[in-house]
């Protein structure tokens, strides 16, 4: 076991590995990772299902019956998935049996309804359903037609990861939506306890997007800024989940016995090579969070990773003037958060896309 990472844990961060498969879960690999790695949870997307199913001869068993019995593409699709969701949710159920918060696993809906409200709820309860498990989290967009489908979800008492998460903005909607979700699910008659949520807030891509724009620049006042935007964005969005942990509103919804939505540092895989492998595990430690990293992010911060406590609370401020300076270098920040969260859409669909058309071009190969 690594002290780097028994470290993150007592400094109160919950390590989820970002990344599920078939082989992961046959050969022990996941198993071995929530014994000596401190996983306690597995977050999946369109794009991990697309590569996994793609590279690997793991799932040719299950192929071949489905087209055996002439199972349509979808049909096969959501079979396949919900398949290694469902048995990473039974693996993960003695971590979820501690505490009722961690253990848990992500499934996402199919992201060519990210747009789509009334199919967004209808396909989460589709999933709940075919999962069957009460450690799933439904993986829900936060778009604008994703925030009432977050709250009618949370509402009929299923587990939701908000996901796709750029901007402080947008992640203060999140969380209005998720304490609405909450009280119609209380006045539903569901168990407030029960009930698990988080907000995924992406990472890693803000710096990409700005250090992009910076660069084209070519200015030396810019260029000092490179690599802060990420964590001075995700600072700002704890300190706005700090401020509504503090309302009446949040009060009166934990005496009913809800747990928090936690935030959720994702895509924490760095990208730029200049920065540091760990940048984004390192630099955004603080109590109730969770990081759901990449294996290869895991090990490193394994082997080399710093915890120096708490280093996120208090920070708003010194995180705020660097977004000011963004601004004043010529960087337009609102455009950089609607440009991420549509080709995040755009990403997620495209990875759709390959997974159908993988297991379609599958499926015609053992049905020949």
């Amino acid at each position: 076991m690594s002290d780097r990472l028994a470290a993150l844990v007592a400094a109160g961060v919950s390590i989820w590995l970002d990344d599920l498969s078939r082989r992961r879960l046959t050969t022990g690999n996941l198993a071995g990772l929530v014994r000596d790695k401190y996983v306690t949870g597995v977050t999946s997307n369109p794009t991990i299902f697309a590569a996994a199913v793609a590279q690997s001869e793991d799932y040719d068993e299950q192929l071949r019956e489905l087209a055996a019995r002439n199972a349509s593409v979808e049909d096969a699709v959501r079979e396949i998935t919900t398949t290694d969701v469902r048995d990473g949710c039974d693996l993960m159920r003695d971590v979820w049996h501690r505490d009722g918060v961690d253990g848990r696993v992500s499934l996402e809906v199919d992201p060519r309804l990210a747009h789509d409200t009334e199919a967004t709820c209808a396909e989460a309860a589709d999933l709940w359903k075919a999962v069957d498990r009460p450690n799933l989290m439904i993986k829900i967009p936060a778009t604008d037609a994703g925030l009432p489908a977050i709250t009618s979800t949370l509402a009929d008492g299923i587990n939701v990861n908000v996901t796709l998460i750029f901007s402080v903005e947008r992640y203060r909607h999140v969380m209005d939506a998720f304490m609405a979700g909450m009280e119609q699910a209380g006045a539903n008659g569901h168990d407030l306890a029960g009930i698990g949520s988080v907000a995924s807030f992406f990472v890693s891509r803000v710096d990409t997007e700005v250090d992009r724009r910076i660069d084209a620049l070519n200015s030396s006042e810019a260029r000092q800024l490179r690599g802060t935007a990420a964590v001075a964005n995700a600072k700002l969005a704890y300190a706005a989940y700090e401020e509504v942990l503090a309302t009446s509103r949040w009060r009166s919804l934990a005496a009913a016995g809800a747990k928090p939505q936690r935030p959720l540092w994702a895509s924490t895989g760095t990208k730029d090579k200049s920065y540091s492998d760990t940048k984004y595990v390192t630099e955004l430690i603080a109590p109730g969070v969770v990081n759901t990293m990449p294996e290869k992010t895991l090990e490193a911060f394994a082997d080399h990773g710093e915890v120096h406590g708490d280093v996120v609370t208090g920070t708003a401020d010194q995180a705020a003037t660097v977004f000011e300076r963004l601004q004043a270098a010529g960087i337009d920040v609102p455009d950089v958060f609607e440009t991420l969260e549509r080709e995040g859409v755009e990403k997620f669909t495209r990875s759709w896309t390959e997974l159908l058309d993988t297991v379609a071009e599958q499926l015609d190969s053992m049905r020949g």
